[in-house]
C-alpha cells in the first residue's frame, strides 16, 4: 500500500504551503484523484490519519473528489468512461483510445479556518 507514503508527502507539502501563507490552522484538505490513477481513494482516506498524526493537519477533514477516467475512441471519436465501458468503446468496440482524464492526483484546495 503506497498510499501511506503518498499521503505523508501530501501532508508535508500542505504544511509547507500553510507556513508560507502564514496559516496556523487548516479546517479541510481537498484532493482530486483520478479513477485511473495509481492511488486508490479509499486507501488514501484510510491512511490520512496516520500521515497527519502529530502535524498541523492532524485534526483536519480530508475530502476526496474522484475524477472520471474518460477517453476518446480513436476509431469513431466517441468520448466514454474507460472503466464503465470495460476498456472498450461502447459504440464501435474499439480499444485504441486517447485518455482525456482520470490519471490526476492534485491538491485542489486547502481550507483555512
Amino acid at each position: 500500500m503506497h498510499e501511506l507514503g503518498i499521503m505523508a508527502e501530501v501532508v508535508r507539502v500542505v504544511e509547507n504551503i500553510a507556513r508560507q501563507q502564514g496559516l496556523t490552522k487548516i479546517d479541510a484538505l481537498v484532493l482530486q484523484i483520478g479513477e485511473l490513477s495509481s492511488v486508490i481513494p479509499y486507501y488514501a482516506e484510510q491512511c490520512y490519519p496516520a500521515a497527519a498524526y502529530g502535524t498541523m493537519l492532524e485534526n483536519t477533514r480530508l475530502e476526496i473528489e474522484v475524477l472520471p477516467g474518460n477517453a476518446r475512441c480513436r476509431s469513431c471519436g466517441r468520448v466514454f468512461n474507460v472503466l464503465a465501458s470495460h476498456r472498450s468503446c461502447p459504440d464501435c468496440g474499439g480499444t485504441s483510445m486517447e485518455f482525456l482524464g482520470g490519471r490526476e492526483f492534485m491538491i485542489k484546495e486547502i481550507v483555512a479556518c
